[in-house]
């Protein structure tokens, strides 16, 4: 399953819309229903605008209803890891063991659990 992610991630990738940073950043999230939903970056001129390839992947995903989620697959060339907002928006909707595969243009990969990207994640059972 990781091959048809990355590849999910890296056809995402190429969609980015990018002209500012010039980085195409391209990701796929796995469903636990065994669904592939992607996303890239989409900049924007007014630099708050721009959205990450996980959040448009996880955002997709929430509003398809796809609330159950088993990994995710973050491509760029350099082989980047999410950032903290992509991390927070995870703890609000993946379970701490959400594996988080991260990959490179030469094939080199990494997998974390959430829980271990963003330990003492502020969470929703924090807001009860």
């Amino acid at each position: 399953m990781s091959l048809e992610l990355r590849d999910a991630a890296i056809a995402a990738s190429k969609m980015a819309h990018s002209p500012y940073s010039k980085v195409n950043v391209g990701s796929a999230l796995l469903t636990e229903s065994g669904e592939i939903i992607s996303g890239c970056n989409i900049e924007n001129s007014s630099f708050g605008g721009t959205v990450c390839a996980e959040r448009v992947a996880m955002w997709k995903a929430v509003s398809e209803g796809n609330l159950k989620w088993s990994s995710i697959y973050v491509y760029t060339k350099e082989g980047w890891s999410p950032c903290g907002f992509c991390r927070q928006v995870m703890v609000e909707f993946a379970p701490k063991n959400l594996k988080i595969i991260i990959g490179n243009e030469k094939g080199v990969e990494t997998e974390h659990l959430l829980e271990d990207l963003l330990p003492l994640a502020f969470s929703p059972k924090d807001m009860n």
